[in-house]
């Protein structure tokens, strides 16, 4: 076996529990078992990651701090839900049929959420919180885009810690190590196979995204959503390929991953955006708030103000009445 070879993670490292460390620690007996998995811990990190970056996005194009929370309030759920759906039933026959449990759709903290899915529940919400704000949604999936890279370079890596997502078997020396009793193990194959380590080539593929998305941007200074439309042909290119080498079961059209088509379209798309908003809007966004919902500056008005100074105005200074009557005493 190579030296090199990725080892899967001990089941310890899949989640943190949280009961027994309450009861090590301070002697508590909990009625119930509180586990905190390694998948959600990527899950929220990646989230984290995702708002301060889109925060720092929308500052720079003279956005209220911190807006974004109003708008993740609304994303993140939507986004999450839609995660969960997609996948479900992009693997229907893993939760729904005989032997299944069907209530396992249930199961986030397993793994399986889809970021297509995701993209299109979580775009609506977002959609809605910008409303609510009176911010140009153009403007916030701009913002976004790159963040949301981000976030699935974490979340892959929960991919890692719940044993889930690898390719086929390689003899590269990078291969991960999968234990032959995983649900997801080729039948077949003997023990000690190495296998592609998808997660990490899209972490990378990812991370890599990010600074090139941003640099485009920093270049160009692209809106109307062709920052949006640079992350979709940039994911789809990573994830058609990536996808075609997984060996996890997948619902198939005319042979090709359901993912796979998806990740056809999400390029499509793209490039559509790109190309129609380029010819549609050769200008800049006039704010990155919608008309007439920009928030007003806070002004004073220097003739309603005092201060303790004005009676203490020394002799030959300033202008108008009181200036006056001193200079003429």
């Amino acid at each position: 076996m190579p030296l090199l070879s990725i080892p899967s993670p001990s089941t310890a490292w899949q989640y943190f529990d949280l009961t027994a460390w309450l009861r090590d620690v301070f002697g508590w007996s909990l009625p119930l078992d509180f586990r905190i998995h390694a998948y959600a811990i990527c899950i929220l990190l990646g989230i984290v990651a995702a708002v301060i970056l889109t925060n720092r996005r929308l500052n720079a194009r003279g956005v209220e701090r911190w807006i974004i929370i109003d708008i993740a309030i609304w994303a993140v759920p939507f986004g999450i839900v839609g995660g969960r759906l997609f996948h479900v039933l992009t693997h229907f026959s893993d939760y729904f049929g005989p032997g299944r449990d069907p209530w396992s759709f249930l199961y986030i903290w397993e793994g399986g959420l889809a970021i297509f899915g995701a993209l299109i529940l979580g775009s609506v919400g977002a959609y809605f919180g910008c409303r609510q704000v009176g911010l140009r949604f153009t403007a916030f999936l701009d913002a976004v885009a790159p963040a949301m890279l981000l976030a699935q370079a974490f979340g892959r890596l929960g991919n890692y810690f719940n044993h889930e997502l690898f390719g086929m078997p390689t003899s590269l020396p990078w291969g991960l190590q999968i234990e032959s009793s995983n649900a997801a193990y080729p039948t077949g194959l003997p023990e000690g196979t190495l296998f592609h380590p998808t997660f990490l080539y899209e972490i990378i593929w990812n991370v890599v995204g990010v600074a090139v998305i941003l640099l485009i941007d920093r270049r160009f200074q692209l809106q109307w959503g062709r920052v949006l439309a640079l992350y979709l042909i940039w994911y789809g290119i990573g994830r058609s390929v990536l996808e075609s080498i997984r060996v996890d079961t997948s619902e198939t059209f005319f042979g090709v991953r359901t993912n796979v088509w998806v990740a056809f379209a999400a390029i499509l798309i793209g490039i559509v955006v790109f190309v129609v908003q380029s010819r549609r809007h050769t200008g800049k966004e006039p704010s990155p708030y919608l008309p007439g919902r920009e928030p007003r500056a806070k002004s004073v008005d220097s003739d309603d103000t005092y201060s303790e100074h004005d009676d203490d105005v020394p002799v030959g200074a300033g202008s108008g009445p009181v200036a006056t009557a001193v200079d003429r005493s």
